[in-house]
């Protein structure tokens, strides 16, 4: 388990403050408020990983921080240290605006222990409003039963927000200072895959890589990857990736099928290669090449200019995704089909929030019970028993989807790649066959993933969008993957393309406004495509948004989960608007 990509991983700060007056009142908390951030610390680093599988690494404060010069010691040993997320913990009350962490891009939380012996409260209002007054938006915690001095366990409610915040503000750092590789540009007029450089620099703090999809050729031609890689590849392929049913009318030959095998999978290394370099071909004398472009996302425009001419990128885009390759299992990669950037974003803050794959569909169709009981002639029953979205879109997605994979209460689940077995790399593969690309949409060839999500899973859709004098918003939706019955799935699916990947989802509804229903749902979408996480991560998705600055425009995450900096109350008691004001007002992070 290793990090791909140029940086050291960011680790979490720990900032004991406490009250500075010597002579007595220090010396009776020192140990009480080390062992609190001690305490914090081991917390955090029993219970995190990041997507690589790394453990996360707490550095604490050599010294209880009294003071403005206790606070600069800090700061020096978190610059030194590579912090990117800063927690501050107390059980007493310490000089606000002293003992604070001034740094702006470093996401910021302050835990007020909930005693009585010493006022950790009173601070942690005085700092959450020294924090508001300087324009530095912190979050608050604060346990909602009063525990005993010297009590260093941490009750529920408080590790919920702990973790919540250091994931999200985790995703934050590892951004920062990363690339987007767009292959190609424009998709089919697709607007989310009209990159907006300025977006992602101020916002994410990414910057953008521009590469001409010819790039792919040149090096294909000119042999510029790994040729040992590239037989071992191309073997594991042809063993596990077995061909589908030929739908088109007039198929290309045995002959030309094998060569578009040779040339979809020499597409995925090169790919792979230009995201995160590849020292052999550094080896082979190939230094700018093999560098790569420390993507820790991308895209690839394919249709149509690519598609016409060559053979598709869904094996590129959906093996890259997948949790594992002819290199075995290994860490999913984050690639965008048709470019679409703001997708990608969304797919990328799911992969950083739960160490696991993504699944990118089209937000096909609604399918009310009526209409499936008109074209069946059978009823919806179970989840789907309202109506189902169809999610689903050219073989470009996770093959972790299949819903082959088995979690520790013995529940379908996608996985980070740790955890995953070889058995459930092989049950994935033998739920999955490639058709031969539809001529009809793909002129070049290729071949597309197909699959059905055979599970009942949790799952959160989201998306970015974009919108003219607002800017960037957050959609996001908890429900369900649900499995349909043969005879119901096949009618549904051959309406569509039956040589595509298929999951079929049903959101969770409230009986009001964007979730009255599921047609409202996806009536209420806003954009052909969507992001679709394993998990429940919505409340995640609202706390990482907020430390970018993007309002949420659409959600159906329970209000008592919710957590944002404290300095949203302070736009209004309407949660929703305070956030568009709030956001408005820090504007973007980068910026």
């Amino acid at each position: 388990m290793s990090n791909r990509l140029i940086g050291s991983l960011p680790k979490v700060g720990i900032r004991p403050v406490i009250d500075g007056r010597e002579n007595g009142v220090r010396e009776s908390l020192e140990d009480q408020v080390m062992n609190l951030a001690r305490a914090a610390a081991g917390f955090i680093e029993d219970n995190l990983r990041f997507p690589s599988g790394e453990k996360v690494e707490c550095v604490v404060a050599d010294t209880c921080i009294g003071g403005v010069a206790e606070a600069a010691m800090c700061a020096d040993k978190f610059k030194r240290s590579g912090v990117g997320v800063s927690l501050t913990v107390t059980p007493c009350w310490c000089y606000g605006t002293e003992v604070m962490d001034t740094d702006p891009l470093i996401p910021k939380a302050v835990w007020g222990f909930n005693g009585t012996e010493r006022p950790g409260a009173v601070y942690l209002a005085a700092a959450l409003a020294g924090y508001t007054q300087k324009g530095l938006p912190a979050f608050g915690i604060y346990g909602r039963d009063v525990q005993d001095a010297g009590d260093t366990t941490i009750p529920e409610d408080v590790r919920v927000k702990i973790l919540r915040f250091v994931k999200a503000a985790l995703a934050v750092a590892q951004m920062n200072g990363k690339s987007y590789l767009s292959v190609g540009y424009s998709s089919m007029g697709i607007a989310g895959s009209q990159v907006d450089a300025g977006f992602l620099q101020k916002y994410l703090g990414v910057r953008t890589e521009y590469v001409e999809s010819i790039e792919i050729l040149r090096r294909i031609d000119e042999g510029i990857y790994d040729k040992a890689e590239y037989e071992k590849a191309l073997a594991w392929t042809k063993e596990n990736c077995k061909e589908g049913r030929e739908t088109n009318a007039n198929p290309r030959t045995a002959e030309q099928k094998e060569k578009e095998w040779e040339k979809v999978v020499k597409m995925a290394i090169i790919f792979r290669d230009m995201m995160v370099g590849n020292p052999k071909i550094v080896e082979m004398g190939y230094r700018e090449e093999g560098l790569g472009r420390n993507a820790i996302f991308g895209g690839f425009q394919g249709q149509r200019q690519w598609t016409d001419y060559q053979p598709n990128a869904d094996f590129l885009e959906a093996i890259l995704n997948t949790s594992f390759d002819w290199n075995g299992i290994r860490q999913a990669f984050v690639v965008a089909t048709e470019n679409d950037y703001l997708n990608g974003v969304s797919m990328l803050f799911g992969h950083l929030l739960t160490n696991t794959s993504q699944i990118f569909s089209d937000v096909r169709t609604f399918w009310s019970p009526d209409a499936v009981k008109r074209v069946t002639e059978k009823e919806l029953t179970g989840l789907a028993k309202d109506g189902i979205i169809h999610l689903i879109n050219s073989g470009s997605t996770t093959l972790d989807a299949t819903g082959q994979q088995i979690n520790e209460q013995g529940k379908p689940a996608m996985k980070p790649f740790w955890e995953i077995t070889e058995e459930e790399v092989q049950k994935c593969l033998k739920a999955t066959s490639w058709p031969a690309a539809s001529i009809e949409y793909f002129r070049g060839g290729g071949f597309s993933s197909l699959f059905k999500t055979e599970a009942e899973m949790p799952v959160t859709m989201c998306r970015v969008n974009m919108v003219d004098g607002l800017g960037p918003v957050l959609q996001l939706a908890e429900g369900w993957t649900v499995e349909l019955p043969d005879d119901i799935h096949k009618v549904l699916d051959e309406r569509t393309n039956p040589t595509w990947p298929t999951t079929w989802f049903v959101p969770r509804t409230t009986g009001e406004g964007n979730f009255k229903d599921v047609y409202e749902v996806m009536a209420n979408w806003g954009a052909n495509h969507g992001a679709i996480s394993y998990g429940h991560i919505g409340a995640d998705l609202i706390t990482l948004a907020s430390i970018l600055r993007i309002p949420v425009s659409m959600h159906n995450v329970d209000e008592k989960d919710i957590f944002r900096p404290s300095a949203w109350s302070a736009f209004g008691s309407d949660k929703e608007a305070s956030d568009y004001k709030a956001c408005k007002n820090y504007g973007a992070l980068y910026k």
